[in-house]
């Protein structure tokens, strides 16, 4: 069932600027290791980071609203990509213990670039609440 739905589009160039500001070690406050070493190999890292931030965005709005609190941190959704190149939500122990608040069971994600800007939509799936 689907419980929970975000999208987010983030300006490419936003995340450029960001990256000749910061220090590779204040990138660490919006992006994973894990994120930012994938970027390291990607041909246009930039594009990449845009990505993974408009997917933390799209699984905030897809998720928060079904939490008592309404609201978390950012910090700790990760999106990676499996070997055939789709992307995932990777699971963490916190992002599980937000997604046990919400009820839901799996986070299923889309990510894309074109020209200026990357875009993702996320849906939140869980189990029927009984009626």
């Amino acid at each position: 069932m689907v419980k929970g739905i975000g999208t987010d589009m983030v300006q490419i160039k936003r995340i450029e600027r960001l990256m000749e500001r910061l220090s590779p070690s204040a990138l660490t406050r919006m992006f994973t290791p894990a994120e930012l070493a994938a970027s390291e190999r990607a041909s246009k890292p930039a594009d990449y980071l845009a990505a993974r931030f408009a997917a933390k965005e799209a699984v905030f709005k897809a998720v928060a609203h079904l939490t008592p609190e309404k609201t978390f941190d950012l910090r700790i959704i990760e999106t990676l990509n499996h070997e055939d190149g789709s992307p995932y939500v990777n699971i963490t122990p916190a992002l599980r213990e937000i997604l046990d608040k919400a009820a839901v069971t799996d986070l299923m994600v889309s990510i894309t670039t074109e020209g200026e800007y990357a875009a993702a939509f996320v849906i939140a799936v869980g189990l029927q609440s009984p009626v």
